[in-house]
């Protein structure tokens, strides 16, 4: 099995190209100069970056770096694209630049780089899933948005983000949560474990009632896992409704989205006939799913 590409190494081979660096010419003739330097910008000509994907910032730890900025000044410079003349639009470094904000700043170091915006959108969002205080949600977003707004399917997307397909569709599975649920995961009152475990239930009302247990009662994830077991399954010598899929059957379902990396619907009436459909995007997603089948 071939070893994954390190975590934002797109990124890094986009900065350090000469060709999408403007402070640079045609020549060769001091380009090393020109990769390592860094141009001081004025902190009202930098606009935020609409592709940033945390829309959460702790004030506290914001405070704490503009703290460190008044001192120590900038140690790793923010990176920026020109939008015209004097007009700068951040790609990377968002808490560095609201810090330098509220530190007064009037100038602040940056790279400047030549990015289209699906490529700016790109290197924000892989540059931010590296981060390892992001929470489950900021991360699944970023997924998602990586595999909609760039056009990358999940096994692409694993790829480029260094994980196994598993675990980028376990974070995008995230999104199918109720809102209160998420926002819990957000808040780190509930862990990704407990989560995972809340997918398995068969209707929001269930889903909700044993949230609110989880937070009541401080359920682990083995007894959360052990409790939508118990709901989803059918009782002794009873028929599981039609269109209603026990806990097995949605295991089995889970099983199918993370091979084939893509939406899968599994119905089963009361007799256990079903059947099993796999949409696809292209004749590219087509063939992709026909070599999972293994035809």
């Amino acid at each position: 099995m071939s070893k994954k590409k390190g975590l934002g190494r797109g990124l890094s081979a986009l900065l350090e190209n000469v060709e999408t660096d403007i402070t640079s010419g045609k020549d060769t003739e001091g380009v090393t100069r020109v990769l390592g330097s860094v141009a001081m910008i004025p902190v009202n000509h930098i606009e935020a970056n609409p592709f940033q994907p945390r829309s959460i910032f702790d004030e506290e730890s914001l405070v704490e770096l503009a703290n460190s900025i008044k001192v120590h000044g900038i140690i790793q410079p923010v990176t920026v694209r020109k939008m015209g003349y004097d007009q700068f639009q951040l790609i990377s470094g968002e808490r560095r630049y609201r810090a330098s904000q509220i530190a007064g700043m009037e100038e602040l170091p940056a790279y400047i780089r030549v990015a289209n915006d699906q490529a700016m959108l790109e290197m924000a969002l892989v540059e931010n899933i590296q981060r390892k205080n992001l929470d489950a949600i900021e991360v699944a977003i970023s997924y998602q948005r990586l595999i909609d707004e760039c056009n990358l399917t999940q096994d692409q997307l694993s790829d480029k983000v260094g994980k196994k397909r598993a675990t980028v569709s376990n974070y995008i599975r995230l999104l199918k949560l109720p809102p209160e649920v998420q926002y819990a995961i957000r808040n780190q009152d509930l862990s990704m474990g407990h989560a995972r475990a809340l997918l398995a239930f068969n209707d929001d009302k269930s889903l909700l009632k044993a949230f609110k247990k989880i937070l009541a009662e401080g359920l682990s994830v083995r007894q959360t896992e052990a409790l939508a077991k118990e709901k989803g399954t059918k009782a002794p010598g009873k028929k599981s409704p039609s269109g209603v899929l026990s806990f097995e059957h949605q295991k089995i379902k889970s099983d199918l989205i993370d091979h084939f990396g893509t939406k899968v619907d599994l119905k089963r009436d009361i007799e256990g006939k079903g059947k099993i459909e796999i949409p696809f995007r292209s004749d590219d997603d087509l063939k992709r799913i026909i070599e999972k089948l293994e035809l």
